[in-house]
């Protein structure tokens, strides 16, 4: 289970300043557990660790990346100021103290002695505290299209206005014209004119990034200026947004920067030593990180194999790579078979992404600022299903008509009941200052399951009576896509629609739920952000120790176009979305900005936010599905050494764990896990 705080013992866990050193756990290096097969004992090396991917990532670029396999270097070769434990503690990282000016909403640290080392492990220059200046103009500078801006504008005291008044610029620079024909202009004192055909025109001053609430003191002193006493900022630091870069290299490189190894500096546990797309990429272990004696893997190697989950376990077998995932296809057999079954074990449960599925608001062709959505394809009748969604009824019926139990059944063959939601927010992900967990806050407290097939057929023939009139056609043609580098996503979305049309096509001709098979790479920008979606399955790993990191998949402020899932203010605001669903929108928007606006009574924001979340879900805008469920494995890592949060990437942090002379077994799992 998570590690839960209340926010009193959170703040006061993230006090901790003294080192700690994770050691090897139950599981040592050269542990005497269960060899497994002879042929996994043929891989035996305890200082490499190989590992297959089937899903390209788009960049590499940790300060503008937000996407899961994106990740990987950015947790890996860059440290950041504070990190977890592996048990959920913060601790020192880059800096070594820290504290808190309440008066001037100031939080100030002091770094230790770090260096930059390049793609031959070489040192380049030290680690100082302009460095995070540095990342955070770039990741500001709006033609880098940072998709974690938001992390920053929210928190950082003259973020949003330097980075809205960037925006602005770059559109005046650029002969931007929006859609509805709004004009930038810019004059030679750099002052910016905003025309929206048959409104006021709007000036905007130059804004320098001076401006912006962060600063080097000196080479060893950061600060950061918060624009409210936020609750979550320690936590939000020990991810992608917040790390540092070397100036010199982003000024040099600019959208190149991060593209490869000759473009990346490190100063985390490992170094990028090589990157070739389609094919491999490898960090070594940095001699010259402060906690080099925390690292215990010389080289991590990752091979490109687009059908990894079908040759992984082969190669596990012949004692090729170190690590692949046991599908749910082949996880019987396996266990049976006396030559693999001490080779299966599973994955630290990863508590901080929970799953839920969305519905395209926007199925129409269309463009904002710095975003583009291509819509569905006529196949799938996007009229049809314009109509059809904007019914709160025929929302309800998929609310209602949807047994995640089933779905999650493939997934987690040995039991699901433990990873079910009704919320978006998973249980224990926080507290608040009275210790009851959030999702038991306010509103959210009186969730509970929604599966009920009579209601969902009551709400089925509410909306086809509703949409008949307005010309809906039936069955409503349903795109359900999927991502085929996903282990069993294409099984649960089979077992999906034959569950789902069995409880309401059960006496009518509701829905023909169409599955399509997406590309392995790149798949959030071909398919989610480009709306070639009716109905699918995200997910979202929180940030930072607070609910409104929650809200970030589906909350837009006034005017904020774009930069996230369902695009709800915009598809509001646009005219895709209309009627009663408008109002439930633009209902939520209010709710959330209400509860951010409560900073100094955690109570009363934590209701406030299980307010908003309750409205999300009982509209049916958002259907909540599980949590993740930990895969099945075939490793000779311990994974329960390493860092472990229920916010950002410290999961995938490889430091401080070991790799050992045989697979892991799942009794020696069994042990790890109850020992935490």
């Amino acid at each position: 289970m998570r590690h839960m705080l209340s926010r009193r013992q959170f703040l006061k866990s993230a006090g901790m300043t003294t080192a700690t050193v994770c050691t090897a756990g139950l599981l040592s290096a050269c542990g005497s557990g269960s060899s497994g097969s002879s042929s996994g004992a043929a891989s035996a090396d305890t200082s490499s660790y190989t590992i297959l991917y089937s899903s390209q990532p788009s960049t590499l670029n940790y300060l503008t990346t937000s996407s899961d396999v994106e990740m990987v270097v950015g947790a890996n070769c860059v440290d950041t100021l504070l990190e977890f434990d592996n048990k959920g503690a913060l601790k020192e990282g880059l800096a070594t103290s820290w504290e808190f000016d309440e008066a001037t909403l100031t939080w100030t640290f002091h770094l230790r002695d770090e260096n930059w080392v390049d793609m031959n492990g070489e040192v380049v220059a030290p680690v100082t505290a302009q460095d995070f200046v540095d990342a955070l103009r770039y990741l500001l500078t709006p033609d880098y299209a940072a998709s974690n801006v938001g992390l920053v504008t929210s928190y950082i005291a003259g973020a949003d206005e330097y980075y809205n008044y960037q925006v602005n610029l770059t559109n005046a620079n650029n002969g931007y014209v929006g859609d509805d024909g709004t004009t930038y202009t810019v004059d030679t004192a750099g002052v910016v004119t905003v025309a929206a055909p048959g409104a006021e025109a709007q000036t905007f001053q130059p804004v320098d990034f001076d401006a912006v609430g962060v600063k080097a003191v000196d080479e060893h002193t950061l600060t950061y200026t918060l624009t409210y006493n936020f609750p979550g900022f320690l936590s939000l630091l020990v991810y992608l947004p917040y790390e540092p870069a070397y100036g010199p290299l982003l000024e040099e490189m600019g959208d190149q920067f991060a593209t490869s190894a000759e473009t990346t500096y490190s100063c985390g546990a490992f170094y990028l030593a090589e990157y070739i797309p389609l094919e491999s990429w490898v960090m070594k272990k940095n001699p010259e990180n402060y906690d080099a004696d925390n690292v215990f893997i010389e080289t991590v190697s990752r091979i490109y194999n687009a059908e990894a989950d079908v040759n992984g376990p082969e190669m596990v077998k012949r004692g090729e790579i170190d690590e692949a995932t046991i599908g749910a296809d082949i996880l019987d057999s396996w266990l049976a078979d006396e030559s693999t079954k001490d080779l299966v074990s599973m994955d630290r449960p990863n508590t901080n992404y929970t799953y839920f599925y969305l519905f395209n608001f926007m199925p129409f062709y269309h463009e904002f600022s710095g975003q583009t959505v291509e819509g569905l394809d006529d196949a799938y009748e996007p009229e049809n299903w314009a109509k059809a969604i904007n019914s709160t009824n025929f929302r309800k019926a998929f609310l209602y008509g949807i047994n995640n139990s089933v779905t999650l059944a493939v997934t987690a063959p040995e039991g699901y009941e433990g990873y079910k939601l009704n919320t978006v927010t998973p249980p224990s992900f926080c507290a608040n200052d009275d210790g009851v967990d959030y999702t038991q806050c306010g509103d959210l407290a009186s969730i509970t399951e929604f599966f009920d097939e009579a209601k969902a057929k009551e709400y089925r023939d509410a909306a086809i009576q509703e949409l008949t009139a307005q010309g809906v056609t039936f069955p409503v043609k349903v795109q359900l896509p999927y991502n085929p580098s996903t282990n069993n996503w294409d099984r649960q979305c089979q077992i999906f629609k034959q569950q789902l049309e069995g409880v309401l096509n059960d006496g009518a001709d509701f829905i023909d739920i169409i599955i399509t098979e997406g590309p392995s790479d790149n798949y959030l920008s071909a398919v989610r952000r480009a709306g070639k979606y009716c109905f699918q399955l995200c997910n979202w790993g929180a940030d930072y120790s607070d609910p409104e990191t929650e809200t970030d998949p589906f909350y837009q402020a006034a005017g904020e176009r774009g930069g996230r899932y369902a695009y709800l203010r915009t598809g509001v605001e646009d005219g895709f979305i209309t009627g009663e669903t408008a109002d439930a929108i633009m209902a939520y928007m209010t709710a959330v900005e209400e509860a951010k606006a409560i900073t100094g009574d955690i109570n009363a924001r934590y209701d406030a936010f299980a307010k908003a979340e309750a409205m999300l879900i009982n509209n049916a805008l958002v259907i909540p599905m599980g949590m993740s469920v930990p895969a099945y494995l075939a490793t000779r890592l311990n994974y329960w050494e390493g860092q472990y949060a229920s916010t950002g990437f410290s999961n995938k942090r490889l430091k401080g764990i070991h790799v050992l002379d045989h697979y892991v077994s799942m009794s020696e799992y069994e042990a790890n896990r109850d020992a935490r």
